[in-house]
């Protein structure tokens, strides 16, 4: 018998519904019915209480190949968080761009500025720099808040999100002769990319 299927057993045997074995477990509903459709397999901790709660031995609840599995299972997930944590830092640093000096401020007054005390350039434009930052640094405090919910699907989704602001945010500075703040968004992306791809390799 399978993971799964003994898990759905143990619960029904104690007449549990997913909701009632995920409040005893502290984990969410989802994570309970992902384990009962053979979606993968709980942490080695989520193991323990599994264990702890149903009085029966780890070896009973799973087998060894299905250890490896959910070994392999954890590791993965714990570097998409890794990743994901320094993806959306890198996200919120990208604020700073709101205070450092780093813009030009035409060809009258060379001298770098902050975007609020740029007066060489019209004022749709600032707004478009203003709200692009605004749109990562965001996009990067809802990604640290997601990280700490079991929703995978949602992280992908706000690091491709990520990327695409950064990518946004890299060409409007080049295109507006905004040369710091470009080589500044093109390195957050380079280092998020790379994360990515290293992420993969190591999957």
């Amino acid at each position: 018998m399978e993971f799964n299927e003994k898990l759905q057993e143990l619960r029904k045997s104690k007449s549990l519904t997913q909701e009632e074995l995920a409040e005893a477990l502290f984990v969410s509903r989802t994570a309970i019915s992902k384990w009962e459709q053979g979606r993968g397999y709980p942490s080695i901790d989520s193991l323990k209480e599994i264990s702890r709660f149903f009085s029966v031995s780890i070896d009973d609840l799973i087998c060894s190949e299905e250890i490896v599995s959910a070994a392999a299972d954890e590791k993965k997930e714990c570097v998409e968080k890794y990743i994901s944590l320094i993806c959306n830092t890198l996200d919120i640093f990208l604020a700073l761009l709101l205070f450092l000096p780093v813009f030009g401020n035409g060809t009258d007054h060379p001298v770098s500025v902050s975007l609020y005390a740029i007066t060489g350039l019209s004022t749709w434009i600032k707004t478009v720099f203003a709200a692009l930052i605004s749109l990562a640094a965001l996009n990067g405090i809802c990604g640290v808040i997601i990280n700490h919910f079991d929703k995978p699907v949602w992280n992908r989704h706000r690091l491709m999100t990520g990327m695409m602001l950064s990518v946004a945010c890299a060409a409007v500075f080049i295109l507006t002769r905004q040369p710091y703040a470009g080589i500044i968004c093109l390195a957050v992306l380079v280092v998020k990319g790379f994360m990515v791809a290293r992420g993969k390799g190591l999957l």
